[in-house]
């Protein structure tokens, strides 16, 4: 039985908790638990992880994307705008 990612929706699109893990070999998403975890090829430095997150988030999602807390931490809250609890629930059973 998988587990319901940590989501909220709000009247700009829908807010996920994610964790962000710098300096990987390449950018993936995975889900571990009940959090979707973000590997960044990016040193957390100048904001270049957070950067990278909204450019791949935004691509995989379809939707524009923004960081809405933990501009400086390894957890986030992101917001994808016009994003639903089902679009999401439909795209994260293909990870």
């Amino acid at each position: 039985m998988k587990k319901l990612l940590k989501t909220s929706e709000s009247k700009d699109g829908l807010i996920i908790d994610v964790f962000v893990k710098p300096n990987c070999a390449q950018f993936s998403l995975k889900i571990e638990e009940d959090e979707l975890i973000v590997c960044s090829t990016e040193e957390p430095m100048k904001s270049k992880v957070n950067k990278e997150i909204v450019k791949e988030l935004t691509r995989f999602f379809g939707h524009r994307v923004q960081i809405v807390s933990g501009l400086t931490s390894r957890q986030k809250r992101v917001l994808i705008e016009n994003y639903t609890k089902e679009d999401f629930s439909a795209l994260m059973s293909t990870l």
